[in-house]
């Protein structure tokens, strides 16, 4: 099941998720098939605030409510199963008056997120990612690929527990492999540039996941 978009703007993330230490070095990306060039570093200060009801209905469905500021693609987000990957749905943030204030979720979240949760939502978790983002080329300049180096800060709402730590994901980009055997290639190729770094596969499968201690 997928969420209604409700006049938001979706796409399937098609990603790969690595643990490093802070030490780490990048990994080259030399031999990546169809990669000639990685672009400049681009910094991102990331601030996500996640909701759901007390008896974490979203979680249960694995779907996720946030509203993250800062970034190109600040606003509200839904994240959700879907074949090939995870769904996700954005809407703008629309005006907050106190960038500390528990988000109040906007009725088009609501309606989005109703097959499998229903208000009131709670806080979850605040998710705080100083993000440096570089965009992986091919030969005519697309994007096959974006990666990114995260330094996470988080804090579980519902116990107060914090967590800090670095991590890696590489997602396709519109000019990425569309073909199954291609992607497949594709991330093997990832895997084993991260792994040489020194690299780890994903302890969680996500940052809300780690940020709740899963």
């Amino acid at each position: 099941m997928s969420a209604d978009p409700g006049h938001g703007s979706a796409s399937i993330e098609v990603e790969s998720k690595y643990d490093v230490d802070e030490a780490t070095p990048l990994p080259d990306w030399s031999s990546l098939p169809g990669i000639v060039a990685v672009g400049a570093p681009e910094p991102r200060d990331l601030d996500a605030r996640y909701v759901d009801t007390a008896g974490l209905d979203l979680a249960r469905n694995g779907v996720a409510v946030r509203r993250r500021r800062g970034g190109p693609d600040e606003g509200w987000h839904v994240k959700a199963p879907a074949e090939g990957g995870r769904s996700e749905t954005g809407w703008p943030i629309g005006e907050v008056a106190d960038d500390e204030a528990d988000p109040v979720v906007p009725d088009e979240i609501v309606d989005a997120v109703s097959s499998w949760a229903a208000p009131p939502f709670v806080p979850l978790a605040r998710v705080r990612n100083h993000r440096t983002a570089y965009a992986l080329r091919d030969a005519d300049g697309g994007m096959v690929a974006e990666f990114v180096d995260d330094h996470v800060r988080a804090r579980d709402e519902r116990s107060g527990t914090e967590s800090s730590w670095r991590e890696w994901e590489v997602e396709l980009g519109p000019a990425g492999p569309e073909d199954a055997a291609q992607r497949a290639a594709f991330f093997a190729a990832v895997d084993a540039a991260v792994f040489a770094a020194g690299g780890r596969p994903a302890s969680s499968g996500s940052k809300l996941a780690r940020a709740l201690g899963h």
